[in-house]
């Protein structure tokens, strides 16, 4: 597992830190091209960490509370920071949970969902582990989250992804109620949407605003 955020004084930066939370069988090292994406286009704050188990075995509160851990190591000696957080695929999820449902709302400036299954995925029927079902359209967790009436709060949310995923199905599962942007960039696959040319730029645009 990839050591923790490092604890940032937000008071010495003029944008705050940026965690990038991975996918299903991800890992930090493997969404490494979004961070060096991000870095070459000025965005040199980010950094991601590993979400353990990655395999869908573990449920998204489980996940969504690992996120609350780094986030809290991030902010570590300063009262009333935030951060800004990329979600790609499952960890797009985990993250609009900790936002809903955690402490998120006090915490999080921006949320960027890259391709999260937020209404679910067909391909989530194929597995049996706890975080996979509730991938499913029409799981409990899903419906849940989207009958928030203040999903929410202050949290900017932006959100891209691909007409053309055959991870996330159908497509448009991937849209958020309440968000600022939607961006549909017609990326050939799911994970390309992690160092696509358009995609980074879009991103780092959306962070340094």
């Amino acid at each position: 597992m990839t050591a923790p955020a490092r604890a940032v004084l937000l008071d010495d930066m003029s944008q705050p830190p940026v965690l990038l939370v991975h996918g299903i069988w991800d890992s930090a090292a493997r969404i490494d091209c979004l961070r060096a994406g991000l870095a070459a286009r000025g965005v040199d704050r980010a950094r991601a960490f590993d979400l353990v188990p990655n395999d869908g075995r573990a449920s998204i509160e489980r996940l969504a509370a690992q996120l609350d851990a780094v986030v809290e190591s991030t902010l570590a000696g300063a009262p009333g920071g935030a951060v800004d957080v990329v979600g790609f695929s499952m960890g797009a999820l985990v993250t609009r949970y900790y936002i809903q449902r955690g402490r998120g709302r006090a915490r999080v400036r921006r949320f960027v969902s890259i391709s999260g299954p937020h209404r679910g995925t067909l391909n989530a029927m194929w597995l049996p582990h706890e975080g996979v079902q509730q991938m499913r359209p029409g799981s409990p967790l899903l419906r849940d989250l989207a009958a928030d009436p203040d999903p929410w709060g202050p949290v900017e949310v932006h959100v891209l992804y691909t007409p053309f995923d055959v991870m996330i199905v159908p497509a448009r599962s991937s849209e958020l109620p309440g968000a600022r942007t939607t961006r549909v960039v017609p990326v050939a696959l799911h994970r390309w949407m992690l160092s696509d040319r358009r995609v980074l730029d879009s991103v780092a645009e959306l962070l340094e605003r």
